[in-house]
């Protein structure tokens, strides 16, 4: 596993649980507003993180720490992704993975064989519009049998989109939506400008208004009742 990050604890990014949080260099996305350039498109060899280190460091906190969140990046990417999870859940473990869903067959291993314990992916367009904010061409039927997979696990799970003006319309989140139409949750996620960006242009831009997201969180609750704003 190639690791570029560590954070040693969030009360957040699973679910009433304490957690670390790991974060897996590259992506097969190229999304203009991803703020993690380092684990992208500006990975350091030098800075990366042994997984000896990592399973030092989850032994130490097992008194500590619930869960484990492995992030990106891209996780699906790595082949030794099971195997990594695995001994993290020899450990004792939670496990939470965050996907762009574009590897199916990878999220379907890991919930057959029981490595993870809740999962969120990222929707980032409607289906006609995903390869123009993911920056590559991308079969559409990846992001479907991924969003299927999820659904019928049995898992715990959300799924979240980071949304602005100058990619989504009130009409395009209504599809995005209707995507995971029956979901238990959906996460809509504010965009906000920031000094590390892929693309340097979307420094430049805003984001939707605090009464903006409400209305489009509203008008995604025709397809999933649970619709929140974060951010």
């Amino acid at each position: 596993m190639l690791i570029g990050g560590l954070q040693k604890t969030s009360l957040l990014d699973y679910p009433n649980k304490v957690s670390s949080i790991i974060f897996t260099t590259g992506c097969n996305f190229r999304c203009g507003f991803c703020y993690n350039p380092e684990l992208v498109t500006q990975i350091v060899k030098k800075n990366l993180i042994s997984e000896q280190q990592i399973f030092n460091f989850l032994n130490k906190r097992k008194k500590i720490l619930d869960a484990v969140v492995i992030t990106g990046g891209e996780p699906t990417m790595h082949k030794d992704l099971p195997r990594f999870i695995a001994a993290i859940k020899e450990i004792g473990f939670l496990v939470k993975l965050d996907t762009n869903g574009t590897n199916p067959l990878m999220l379907k291993k890991l919930i057959k064989q029981g490595l993870i314990d809740y999962i969120a992916m990222d929707i980032k367009a409607p289906l006609r519009k995903y390869s123009k904010v993911v920056n590559i061409k991308i079969d559409t039927k990846l992001i479907k049998n991924s969003i299927k997979a999820i659904m019928n696990s049995g898992l715990g799970y959300e799924f979240r989109s980071t949304v602005l003006p100058a990619l989504h319309t009130k009409e395009d989140l209504v599809a995005m939506s209707k995507m995971i139409s029956g979901a238990k949750r959906y996460f809509l996620q504010k965009f906000v400008p920031s000094a590390k960006m892929i693309d340097p242009q979307f420094r430049q831009l805003r984001g939707f208004s605090d009464k903006e997201m409400k209305q489009l969180a509203l008008a995604c609750k025709q397809h999933v009742d649970k619709v929140q704003v974060r951010g």
